[in-house]
């Protein structure tokens, strides 16, 4: 045996301790503003329903209606990958979940909207629409056909018309609560938000009713839609958004950005307002970096191009619809708006073929880093904590099967979990 080297230090084990104690305070901010991200579900799109056209059937409807346009303009997957540009071993596969997925899930998440796509109504007809949708969500949810996620986007907290959101948000809550209950998968949007003043408004009438019905605090989250430019830059230069994350002091739960608000209030012409715009692309960077490590979410816009009309146009749209997704996607914007339900065919076409392109290699990666075996690419355990979210956004969207990932990677869902959403400072904990 060779002799082995000699362990000397330098330092008092005081001089680590007081190091360690003037960063205390630091440590416990850490924790307070960047939790992670909090490990549920995350849906890959919003489909938004005006609150005088939502139904009991709305969401079997939609699904009923993609399947009509799947069934008209691409009935096969041939057909329907030569739209898309799909490759041969990608066709059936992702032919095959995008109709299994409209069958079982068409709608991952659904906001009955009582803002812009509704409008200003008299006061009796829109409380009538939101304890309707109340009444109806409730029943979804009793009966097993809600989607996961259910709620609405109020009015904005802006003075015109902040009484009427107010109003209809209580109207909404207490029929939900009258109902049995607020459900698991309950969200609510905040549009229009441009100082973060208006989300702490938002706090306190959360605060306000939960203490009247005895909630548990912080039971009430939301999203803040970004679709103004005071809420990415402020007058002083630094960035709002990051400022209403805090002021949400943890009941944020994503970033929406508003393709055509926002995009309007910059001055581009109609025909160019895109979530592909360079003014898009530049609010959602400020949006992602601010949300970073927070466990807020961000999600992409909508197109307003419908696929609507002839196969020809409804061809064009959903090649469109398609490459914005993929974009998004590959940017890490792993949720979008839906609005019409032609687009629900190519969200889950691009979501399908996205995951199950990178599946196997991603999966090899995580194997290989999990049982220390090397290879041609060198991850570190901040590229383990991703490829195990790319996994699991996967199997939550139906673009994977738990016995595919099992067989190629070894490892469990449980196994997953532990590499996308490590303990703080314990990035190799799933390392064997």
């Amino acid at each position: 045996m060779g002799q082995q080297d000699k362990v000397a230090t330098s330092l008092a084990g005081a001089v680590s301790e007081e190091i360690s104690a003037s960063l205390a305070p630091v440590d416990a901010e850490l924790e307070r503003r960047y939790p992670g991200d909090p490990g549920t579900r995350q849906p890959v799109h919003t489909v938004y329903v005006p609150g005088d056209a939502f139904a009991a059937d709305t969401v079997r409807s939609w699904g009923d209606q993609a399947l009509a346009a799947l069934d008209e303009h691409a009935p096969d997957a041939a057909s329907f990958a030569a739209v898309l540009g799909l490759s041969d071993e990608l066709a059936e596969p992702v032919h095959s979940r995008v109709r299994a997925k409209l069958e079982r899930e068409p709608i991952e998440d659904l906001r009955v909207d009582f803002e812009d796509g509704y409008g200003p109504r008299p006061d009796a007809e829109e409380d009538e629409a939101a304890a309707r949708a109340a009444r109806l969500i409730a029943q979804a949810y009793k009966d097993g056909t809600a989607a996961p996620y259910m709620g609405i986007r109020m009015k904005c907290m802006e003075a015109p018309v902040r009484d009427r959101g107010i109003r209809t948000l209580d109207v909404f809550l207490t029929g939900l609560i009258q109902s049995g209950g607020l459900p698991e998968g309950l969200v609510l949007t905040l549009p229009k938000v441009t100082y973060a003043e208006q989300v702490t408004a938002f706090v306190r009438l959360l605060e306000a009713f939960e203490k009247v019905h005895g909630l548990d605090a912080g039971r009430l989250g939301f999203e803040i839609q970004i679709e103004t430019s005071q809420s990415i830059l402020a007058t002083d230069g630094t960035a709002t958004v990051a400022r209403m994350i805090q002021a949400a002091e943890g009941r944020a739960t994503g970033l929406h950005y508003g393709t055509f608000d926002y995009s309007a209030c910059l001055g581009v012409s109609a025909a160019y307002q895109a979530s592909d715009h360079p003014a898009a692309d530049h609010a959602k960077a400020v949006m992602q970096v601010a949300a970073a490590g927070t466990g807020v979410r961000v999600s992409d816009g909508s197109t307003n191009v419908l696929p609507v009309g002839p196969t020809e146009k409804v061809h064009d749209a959903w090649r469109l619809h398609y490459g914005l997704t993929r974009r998004a996607l590959a940017r890490a914007y792993y949720q979008g708006w839906d609005m019409h339900p032609g687009h629900i065919p190519t969200r889950y076409a691009a979501v399908f073929a996205f995951y199950r392109e990178g599946f196997e290699q991603a999966a090899a990666r995580l194997a290989r880093y999990a049982n220390r075996a090397g290879g041609d690419v060198m991850d570190e355990p901040a590229t383990a904590k991703a490829l195990g979210g790319y996994l699991l956004r996967g199997l939550d969207c139906g673009a994977l099967d738990i016995a595919e990932v099992a067989r190629l990677t070894g490892l469990t869902r449980a196994d997953l979990e532990g590499f996308a959403a490590p303990r703080r400072g314990d990035l190799t904990a799933f390392a064997k």
